[in-house]
């Protein structure tokens, strides 16, 4: 294996886990939405896992496509800014909506007293919600199946910047097997990185008390989505 082999390697898992890790697109919506719907910490993580595979794999199939017709790369680089530019806004409406949606059920779920007079005569007050089963029954089924898949489409239309042109093409000025193993050591430690940030910070929201910003915790997952979106569109996170 020559140096400069070896030196792409380290490169590849050096950049996957800093990309990963300075891109909170990469594991927040993950965080906020598995908190939100109340998913297990397997669910959790098997949703990271598919969403981490399909960002990766969009961005690889884009790549080898790119080097087997033999396409200049700054076409392939303006393709992936396309397809940045398209996630982002994917991310900021799914948020948007999402918090919309989260503000009104929590309005709806809005705790208020009702009098209740025993037969001694004796008042009891109590605290009530109207629509926490109703919402449970309706609206979990079909929000909680549609979310993992939107996430999985918008983590697909997402591009992973750095691979094609700093990864895929120098490597494949040495040979097909090279590309192949910068290609593989960039995704295992993408999604790597992506499910150890999510699984420990799953982890410690759990232990947070925080119940009594739980009604407003739809909301606040569509909020942090839509704020994320808007970093990576405008800051260029």
């Amino acid at each position: 294996m020559s140096y400069e082999m070896t030196l792409l390697m380290g490169t590849a898992a050096f950049i996957a886990f800093f990309h990963t890790l300075l891109g909170p697109d990469h594991y927040l919506p993950f965080i906020v939405m598995g908190k939100a719907r109340k998913w297990s910490m397997a669910k959790t993580a098997w949703i990271t896992v598919l969403c981490g595979v399909g960002h990766v794999a969009s961005s690889v199939l884009l790549g080898f496509i790119g080097i087997a017709l033999g396409v200049a790369l700054t076409s392939l680089v303006a393709v992936e800014s396309f397809r940045g530019n398209l996630a982002a806004w994917a991310l900021i409406a799914f948020g948007l909506v999402y918090f919309v949606w989260g503000m009104r059920r929590a309005w709806k779920n809005k705790p208020h007293q009702h009098l209740h007079v025993h037969a001694d005569g004796h008042p009891h007050t109590h605290e009530h919600v109207h629509a926490e089963e109703h919402a449970h029954v309706h609206d979990g089924k079909n929000a909680g199946n549609m979310t993992p898949w939107v996430l999985f489409t918008i983590f697909v239309l997402g591009p992973c910047e750095p691979l094609i042109p700093i990864l895929m093409y120098p490597a494949a000025k040495e040979n097909f097997g090279g590309v192949l193993l910068v290609t593989l050591i960039f995704g295992t430690v993408t999604i790597s990185t992506m499910l150890g940030i999510v699984v420990a910070s799953t982890w410690g929201l759990k232990r947070l008390p925080l119940k009594k910003m739980e009604r407003y915790a739809h909301a606040l997952a569509g909020g942090s989505i839509c704020l994320c979106g808007m970093a990576i569109q405008f800051l260029g996170l």
